[in-house]
């Protein structure tokens, strides 16, 4: 008895470092890819910062709920199910950057972990894990390189056709067999749980093929058609704010310099800095007034 405890203690922990590890590659993927486009666009901000961690948390929090509703599909079985989570994560992650999108996923299981614990062993989470990263890592790394409305459709669907690869692919290899061991029964019974549903499924990689497959792809096109519908009214909030600090930093900045050239003797005039106020709005009401008169 104790040595079957023993066992299951051990798998338990294997499994929970193997999913940590699926966690650092995908982090390391994703820092790697958005330090070198940094790099070659010559762009100095930090991949990570104090309002990119807070924005993170948001968004997280906002998929941790809408992770909760889930809605069951006639040709899976029943433990698969659709959730909307991956839309907000899609989207940070197009407004800042393939890491805060892979951290908003890990978050985001966390924060499910607090509120709901686990059913499924935390296979489930590790598939919600990193079947999502499949969709946000392509898709936030392909809109890096140039954000236009047309990059963005190209980098959803890219994300989509990653998502049901990589998920069908990753179940029928991995998450399957996992899921019977950690329970202790045969994989024929999971299959069987999937036949009742669909007649197609006679085996694991039918499973993958009829309902994992479908289910991916479904859930991606759902995602990828509100994220390009709410995307373009968000990112005018975003860039907004972004614009703002922007501003207020360059500012900031400007006038330490002033006061540096100002106590020290100089030939060189201290350059002229402008006001830390961003306001498009402002700036329509003045061109319009000039337009005017």
């Amino acid at each position: 008895m104790s040595g079957n405890l023993g066992q299951k203690v051990a798998e338990n922990l294997i499994f929970v470092g193997e999913f940590l590890l699926v966690v650092f590659l995908c982090f390391f993927v994703a820092y790697v890819i958005e330090k070198r486009v940094q790099r070659r666009q010559r762009q100095r901000e930090r991949i990570l910062n104090t309002r990119k961690m807070a924005m993170i948390g948001l968004f997280s929090a906002v998929a941790a709920v809408l992770m909760m509703f889930e809605v069951p599909v006639p040709f899976a079985p029943p433990f698969y199910k659709i959730d909307l989570s991956e839309l907000p994560i899609l989207i940070l992650s197009f407004a800042y950057g393939p890491v805060a999108g892979v951290m908003a996923e890990f978050v985001k299981i966390l924060l499910k972990l607090v509120f709901k614990s686990t059913s499924t062993a935390f296979v489930g989470e590790l598939a919600n894990f990193a079947v999502g990263c499949a969709l946000v890592l392509p898709a936030g790394i392909f809109y890096l390189e140039k954000k236009t409305k047309r990059q963005a459709f190209v980098a959803c669907a890219l994300g989509v056709i990653c998502m049901t690869v990589f998920g069908s692919f990753f179940n029928a290899v991995y998450l399957l067999p996992k899921f019977a061991e950690l329970y202790g029964m045969p994989l024929d019974t999971i299959v069987q749980m999937g036949s009742k549903v669909n007649p197609r499924i006679v085996s694991v990689e039918t499973m993958a093929l009829y309902a994992v497959a479908p289910l991916n792809f479904l859930k991606g096109g759902i995602d990828m058609l509100l994220t390009v519908l709410l995307y373009k009214r968000l990112s005018h909030v975003l860039k907004e704010q972004e614009g703002r600090r922007l501003a207020w930093r360059q500012h900031t900045a400007c006038s330490r310099g002033r006061k540096k050239s100002g106590s020290v003797r100089s030939r060189k005039r201290p350059e002229y800095c402008a006001p830390a106020v961003w306001s498009p709005s402002r700036r329509r009401r003045s061109t319009g007034s000039a337009a005017m008169r």
